[in-house]
């Protein structure tokens, strides 16, 4: 794939570690000729993939730093062009001094996620592997870096592609029985389209629930603990974080601003939110921190609702139930039935009213686990699977996007005379949908805003 007109076959250069001091710092410079360069910086010529222990030398011959220079010929590189890389010491001075003198040598200064964009656009790598390259610099947890890794090494790109190739067949089979009229329903039907069609989407089901699990690894979830003052909200935080991130007291209003904590449950980050208690109120501090409660109810992925388990069990306190009732309809919830240590009930899970009940204790930690097995499954997400690719908001909107075009082309394929144009039709959507997940079709405004999110250098 060659660079568009907005991206010119310039020489580019960046420091390619992070800031700060550190044993060793890189500066990386990328184009389709280095030559002036390497003479410039290095003296001598590089022989390719080879480390050379050289000094690294100013305009008069002056040393700026010594360390390894590593010469990668295109087409064999990280971009495709030739890619120098100036490994030196971790010093942030000594890497502006390298890289001033790379600039003044003819390259200018990289754009953020620029280097992965040349290697997009020289076919080095799909779009779905680049945005992987980023997803496995930032990635919080354990689950999620191993999940980049597989989708940077082509797992995800591979499923989406045959995918494609399979919705590519069936439009050909289509595209060929419209041909012939008197015929095309008896040739579809002797093809087995329907069949086709079928695993088709139970394939793209399959491959949509791990997209979906690998964009909660990716993104996290925001969890909100709401309830009544003294329920235990600011316990339930500290225990879920393991560290005492909020005050407890016996005292009602304790909590008047949100804290906010991050964990990693079974392998998907978490933002835990406490929040002021939810009560009348004529404190002017304490109704503050109530509004900036329902703002963080606003902007939650979860809610979890304490109550006290001392109350009845099947019938929630009217304050409860006023909270449960305010909650935005769409956000999911459970119900934490707290202090279940001081009824002498043992930690359970109970479905009840469309909710899911957790009885634990905050303060012992009986019922931690159960609960947090629910986070995760309300959330949708069961665990974070070895199988789970690490997937962004866009990719979940695709793979959704070809499921819906796929079902309106079962349904017209079901037909008693089934309209072959709008059964072709969909098809040809659904396999636009999924060629978008890795670039194959894809605006260069997308491009310039999933590139503009990388840090420079890469």
């Amino acid at each position: 794939m060659s660079a568009p007109a907005d991206l010119p076959a310039e020489t580019i250069a960046a420091i390619a570690t992070p800031a700060g001091r550190g044993g060793v710092g890189i500066v990386r410079i990328s184009g389709s000729n280095l030559d002036a360069i390497v003479a410039g910086i290095v003296g001598r010529a590089l022989a390719p993939r080879t480390a050379t222990f050289t000094l690294f030398r100013g305009a008069h011959g002056e040393p700026l730093d010594e360390g390894l220079a590593l010469l990668f010929p295109a087409p064999a590189s990280y971009t495709g062009e030739t890619v120098l890389e100036l490994q030196g010491h971790g010093s942030p001075q000594a890497l502006a001094l390298v890289l001033a003198r790379c600039l003044a040598l003819g390259a200018r200064l990289a754009a953020p996620g620029e280097f992965t964009r040349r290697a997009f656009m020289n076919g080095k790598l799909d779009l779905a592997q680049a945005e992987s390259v980023a997803d496995l610099i930032e990635a919080a947890t354990a689950a999620a870096a191993r999940a980049a890794a597989r989708s940077l090494a082509g797992e995800f790109s591979r499923e989406v592609r045959a995918l494609v190739d399979a919705v590519t067949e069936l439009r050909m089979l289509t595209e060929a029985t419209l041909d012939f009229p008197e015929e095309d329903i008896e040739l579809l039907r002797a093809a087995d389209a329907a069949g086709r069609l079928a695993a088709l989407r139970q394939r793209l089901s399959s491959i949509l629930a791990r997209a979906a699990t690998g964009a909660r690894l990716n993104e996290g979830l925001t969890v909100v603990l709401v309830g009544r003052p003294n329920v235990g909200k600011s316990s339930l935080l500290n225990r879920l974080v393991r560290e005492d991130a909020a005050i407890v007291t016996p005292i009602p209003g304790t909590t008047r601003d949100t804290v906010e904590r991050q964990v990693e449950v079974g392998g998907i980050p978490l933002t835990v939110v406490d929040t002021a208690g939810l009560r009348p109120t004529e404190d002017a501090v304490e109704k503050i921190g109530i509004e900036r409660t329902w703002a963080a109810v606003e902007r939650a992925d979860l809610a979890l609702v304490l109550v006290d388990a001392r109350d009845a069990e099947d019938a929630l306190d009217r304050a409860d139930a006023a909270i449960l009732a305010r909650l935005p309809p769409a956000l999911p919830r459970v119900v934490v039935h707290n202090k279940a240590d001081l009824t002498g009930a043992a930690p359970r899970t109970r479905a009840a009213a469309g909710r899911t009940h957790v009885w634990l204790s905050a303060l012992t930690g009986a019922g931690i686990d159960l609960l947090e097995r629910e986070v995760l499954a309300v959330a949708g997400v069961a665990s974070a699977g070895e199988d789970a690719f690490i997937a962004r908001a866009r990719h979940v909107e695709a793979l959704s996007d070809a499921t819906a075009h796929l079902a309106a082309a079962a349904a017209h394929v079901e037909a008693p005379s089934p309209p072959l144009e709008l059964f072709a039709e969909e098809l040809r959507e659904a396999q636009d949908a999924l060629a978008s997940i890795t670039g194959e079709f894809t605006a260069d405004d997308l491009l310039s805003v999933i590139f503009s999110r990388f840090c420079i250098g890469k």
